[in-house]
C-alpha cells in the first residue's frame, strides 16, 4: 500500500543560474498541464489514505489556491496528512497564504538560498531578503506552524561568515526546519556554460557545512539527515519516506515513483507529457541486490544511520560479516561509528560519504 505522493509543478517565471531541474518558463501551458496531471492521478492512484503529499518544482506557488485545492481533492487525506508546498518568496501575499491554508496545505518550504541580496541577484533569484521575511510573517499570520527554509552554501563570493549570518538570521525568524545544499554546477544550468568567479573551494564548502551543524544543533535543531535539520517532531515526513526506502507515487513531468519493487520515470518533454500523461518513459524492476544497496545508501543519509537487524531480516544476510572490511576501515578513520541499532556516518564521514558508500556497492 502506497501512502506518499510527489507532484511535480514544472513552471518558473525565470530559471535560476544554478538550476538544472526540469522546469520551463512556458506558463501559458499550465492549464493544459494540470488537466493532464489530473488524468495521470486518476489513472494510477488507488485511493490509499495518504501519510504525505508533496508539491515540488519548478515553482508550485505559480498555482492558484483553487488549483491546489482541485488537485488535493483527488486524494484520500486526513487531518494528520503532511501536505507540503514549495514556494518562491517573491510571489507570496498574506491573502494567498490564507487561502492556501484553507486547501489543506500545512507545511511550507520557502526557497531562500541566502539573505545576501547581492548574491541573490548574482545567482538569478527573483526575490530579496525582505521578501523571505515577509513570507514567513505572512505564513505565521495565516496559521502555518511548520515552515522550512532552503539554503545553498558555496555560492559565488560567499564567505563562511556570510553563511553563518544567514543561518543565525534564519533561526531568529522562528522557523521549524532548514535544508542545506552545497552548490553543484551541473550540465544544463546557466553557470555550467558561464562559470561564476570567486566560488568557494571544496575545503571552504566543507567548513561551511561543519559550521552549519555547530550553529543549528546549538539552537535545538536536530541534524536528522545529511542535508536536513529540524526542531523536535518537525522532520519532513515525506523525505523520511524516501530515506527509509519505502514506496511512493510520482505524478507529473519528470516525476519518479517507486511501486511494488519497480522504479519508474516520467518523460521530461512537456508537450509529450501533456499529450500522454499515463505512460512512463522508463520502468526498472529493482533486483534484490539493488534493493540492498539502496537500503544502505539511503539509510546512511539519516544521521541515526542504518538498522542492521532490519537489513539482516529483510535480505537474509549478516551485515556486519558481509561488510566487515568496509566497517573496520571507516570506523578506524572515524568516518563511521557504531550505534545501538547498527552504524552511522560521523560528521567528518558525511564530507566523504560518496567515497564511503561506493564501497558498499557491488
Amino acid at each position: 500500500m502506497i501512502k506518499n505522493v510527489y507532484i511535480h509543478i514544472p513552471f518558473c517565471k525565470s530559471k535560476c543560474k544554478y538550476c538544472s531541474f526540469v522546469s520551463f518558463c512556458t506558463i501559458s501551458l499550465k492549464t493544459e498541464y494540470l488537466s493532464s496531471l489530473k488524468t495521470e492521478i486518476l489513472n494510477s492512484y488507488k485511493e490509499e489514505e495518504l501519510n504525505t503529499l508533496y508539491f515540488g518544482g519548478g515553482t508550485p506557488s505559480l498555482l492558484t489556491p483553487d488549483e491546489f485545492s482541485q488537485i488535493i481533492k483527488l486524494f484520500n487525506i486526513n487531518s494528520s496528512t503532511e501536505i507540503t508546498a514549495e514556494l518562491n518568496p517573491e510571489t507570496i501575499t498574506q491573502d494567498y497564504l490564507k487561502q492556501l491554508k484553507e486547501t489543506g496545505v500545512n507545511r511550507l518550504s520557502f526557497g531562500c538560498q541566502t539573505f545576501n541580496d547581492k548574491i541573490l541577484r548574482k545567482i538569478g533569484r527573483r526575490h530579496n531578503s525582505q521578501d523571505v521575511e515577509n513570507a514567513i510573517k505572512f505564513a505565521k499570520t495565516a496559521g502555518f506552524k511548520n515552515i522550512s527554509l532552503d539554503f545553498i552554501y558555496g555560492l559565488p563570493e560567499q564567505t563562511i561568515k556570510m553563511f553563518e549570518k544567514d543561518l543565525e538570521h534564519a533561526v531568529s525568524l522562528g522557523i521549524q526546519h532548514i535544508s542545506l545544499y552545497g552548490l553543484k554546477i551541473e550540465e544544463g544550468c546557466f553557470f555550467y556554460k558561464n562559470p561564476p568567479e570567486n566560488l568557494p573551494d571544496e575545503d571552504i564548502q566543507a567548513d561551511m557545512y561543519l559550521k552549519a551543524i555547530d550553529i543549528l544543533t546549538k539552537n535545538n535543531f536536530q541534524h536528522y539527515e545529511i542535508s536536513n535539520f529540524a526542531l523536535n517532531n518537525f522532520e519532513s515526513r515525506h523525505n523520511l519516506n524516501y530515506w527509509d526506502n519505502n514506496s511512493y507515487y510520482g505524478f507529473g513531468l519528470a516525476a519518479h515513483g517507486y511501486e511494488n519493487g519497480i522504479r519508474y520515470f516520467n518523460t521530461s518533454n512537456l508537450k509529450e507529457y501533456i499529450k500522454n500523461p499515463c505512460t512512463h518513459k522508463q520502468t526498472h524492476k529493482v533486483t534484490q541486490q539493488e534493493q540492498l544497496e539502496e537500503e544502505i545508501f539511503l539509510g546512511f543519509r539519516k544521521l541515526n544511520g542504518i538498522n542492521t537487524k532490519k537489513i539482516n531480516e529483510k535480505f537474509h544476510i549478516d551485515f556486519s560479516q558481509k561488510y566487515a572490511g568496509q566497517l573496520k576501515k571507516y570506523i578506524s578513520y572515524k568516518y563511521l561509528k557504531e550505534t545501538n541499532t547498527g552504524f552511522a556516518l560521523t560528521d567528518s564521514g558525511i564530507l566523504v560519504s560518496n567515497v564511503i558508500l561506493s564501497e558498499f556497492l557491488e
